[in-house]
This record gives structure tokens, sequence and C-alpha cells, in this order.
């Protein structure tokens, strides 16, 4: 495959979860459509990623952080903030003995905010990429 290519298959598949985000929040099953949401931020830095660095496979983890400071994007203090925080969703969502705690606070507002503000750093991620 080419770079392009695989950037390519880190794009549409982010979509195609960005799609079962979409599903998850409208069946309210709000942990596992953050969970999702993750995944498509996650996809989208590590197209990013390829986009960047010599090597077309991009490093096996989960941390947004650490893969988008692997890259020349410039992100906002705020925006990393976020990304910091939302870094939760990818293990709150794998291990049992997270998901309760924190299913008490996936309510429909507080997950609604959440996917706004992956919303707007998704588009910047996908504009930066064209």
């Amino acid at each position: 495959m080419t770079k392009q290519e695989h950037i390519n298959y880190w794009k549409v598949s982010a979509e195609k979860d960005w799609e079962v985000v979409q599903d998850l929040f409208n069946s309210q099953k709000y942990l596992h459509c953050l969970f999702f949401a993750h995944l498509v931020l996650e996809k989208l830095c590590k197209a990013h990623w390829v986009k960047d660095n010599s090597d077309d496979y991009p490093p096996r983890l989960h941390n947004l952080i650490r893969i988008i400071t692997t890259t020349k994007l410039s992100i906002s203090e705020e925006d990393l903030q976020f990304l910091e925080e939302f870094n939760d969703f990818q293990l709150e969502g794998r291990y049992p003995d997270y998901t309760m705690n924190i299913y008490k606070i996936c309510n429909f507002e507080f997950t609604k905010e959440q996917l706004s503000r992956v919303e707007k750093i998704r588009s910047c991620l996908l504009t930066n990429l064209s």
C-alpha cells in the first residue's frame, strides 16, 4: 500500500466508527458511544502520524496525546487538555472495574457535550489531512 492508502485506511475506518458513535448515542449507550468516539480520534491521529512520519505503521497505542505529539499538528492547549481527559474513555470502556463508576457520569447531557468537543477536533483533524 502507498502512504496515501494507509492514511485513507485510517480515515475510512474512523468515518465508519463515527457512524457507530451516532447509533450508540441515539440508542442511549453513552459509555460505548464515548469509547467509539475515542477510537475515531485515535484513528485520525494515526492517519496524521502516518502522514508525518516515514513509517506507514503507527505505534500500537491508544493514548491520543502520545500519538498526536509525534505529528506536525499544532493543537491548542485547551484541545490537548480535552484529549488528555478523553483518554479515560479508551480505558474506561475496556475494563469492568472502571465501568460502573463511569456509567454514573455518562448521561445524555455529559455525552452530548463530549461529542460536541470530539466533533470539533474530528473536523480539524480531517481538514488537516486534506
